[in-house]
This record gives C-alpha cells, structure tokens and sequence, in this order.
C-alpha cells in the first residue's frame, strides 16, 4: 500500500547567509502492506515526525519515491497532494484539534459538511460512526466538555468519517494518562480488524508500540526495522 525509498530531507539552519544543512532523514526506506499497523518509534528530533509531514504530502522530500497504492506521490502539485490526501489519509494528532465551538457529532461531520455532502446523508453517516466508537452519549457536548479519551475518540471517528484506507497518527495517545491510552489502543486494534485499515503510527512511546505489526525504530533521520 505504501513504498518509500531513500527519501532524504535536510533543513537549513542558522542566520542568513551562514545556514548549515542538517540531515534530518537518510535514506528512509520502508513498506506498508495493507491492513497493516506499523509504528515508528523514536525521541523528538530524531526525524519522525518529518517523515510523517512527507508521507502526508504537507512537505517535500529533496530526494527519494513514495508511492501509494502504486501511485508517485512525492511529485504532486499542492492542488494534486490536497485531492490525494483527502482521498487516502486520516489524520489523528496528539492534541485532537478539534473545533471547540463544535459538538462532538459537528466535529465528525465537519469533513463531509466541507465537501458538501447532503444533511441526511452526514447525519446517518455520523451516527453509525459514533455508535462503533462508543461516542453516541456525548453526541451533543462540546469538546471542553469530554475527557481526554473522548476528544481523541472524536479525532479518530473524524479521521474516518470519509472513509480513508490510510490513518496517519502522530502521538496518538501522547496527552492521555495510562489506562486512557489501553482504551485508544484497543480501539486502533479494533478498527483495524474490523475495517482493515492500514494504520502508521508516529510515537515515543514503546507501549504503543506493542500493537504493530511492523516496528521501526528512528534514529537521527536513519530508519531500522525491528523485531515485533
């Protein structure tokens, strides 16, 4: 589903005119076969969440291939990577970034609202997903309202709502205490079972870690796989 080979990035730092460039990734190669958890563990500045920015389109490589679904992605307009993300990828972020002035059911209908779905065509689709994620008491309340683990359950059911075979999770479960975290997971586990969605997950964390079917290991922009 996913291919990436020697993808290399640097940035400049420094005052202008006396930049250095820094490598932050080195010849990154990996696969993702569908269905698949795979997760990428590393501390922060070792390169992680700029392959992650790469792998979603946000940012351009300097050198190397990905494709998806054997499509050349790393060559797309912005116009074309913005139509391919909303084609392939879910995003869940560590801090939810969810829409406070919005209930927890606004919130997931919110994508399909933006590409002018019809009213009962959002409401029965945002039904049925809050029910799988255990959101249908809290439909009406604000995110302030809900804890931790509810606010990223509606991450997640938004990151769903249109259907996306590839969910990009950057520390999903960073600002969620331990048993909060067990929940997440399950439900990761859950909806790629149950769905077959493909999930790369972006983590410091090695309990989450634990779930993947593949793991790999960041180590100042350099990628290892490691046993599972």
């Amino acid at each position: 589903m996913i291919q990436v080979e020697n993808l290399q990035h640097t940035f400049l730092i420094g005052k202008k005119g006396k930049e250095k460039q820094v490598p932050v990734l080195k010849g990154v190669n990996f696969e993702v076969k569908k269905g698949e958890i795979i997760a990428i563990v590393g501390k922060s500045g070792s390169g992680k969440s700029t392959l992650l920015q790469i792998l979603a389109g946000f940012m351009k490589s300097e050198q190397g291939s990905i494709k998806v679904n054997g499509k050349e992605a790393g060559n797309f307009t912005e116009v074309e990577s913005a139509a391919f993300r909303l084609q392939h990828f879910g995003f869940i972020f560590q801090n939810f970034q969810l829409m406070p002035g919005l209930t927890a059911s606004e919130n997931i209908e919110l994508p399909l609202k933006l590409q002018g779905i019809k009213k009962a065509i959002r409401t029965e689709k945002v039904k049925k997903l809050m029910d799988k994620v255990g959101l249908t008491e809290v439909a009406d309340h604000y995110p302030n309202e809900l804890s931790g683990g509810q606010q990223q359950r509606v991450s997640i059911a938004r990151a769903l709502i249109t259907n996306p075979p590839i969910l990009l999770a950057d520390e999903p479960t960073g600002s969620l205490d331990s048993e909060t975290e067990q929940d997440i997971l399950l439900l990761i586990q859950s909806l790629n079972r149950e769905l077959g969605l493909t999930f790369v997950i972006i983590t410091h964390d090695e309990e989450v870690a634990t779930i993947a079917h593949q793991r790999f290991r960041m180590y100042d922009g350099e990628l290892v796989k490691e046993e599972a």
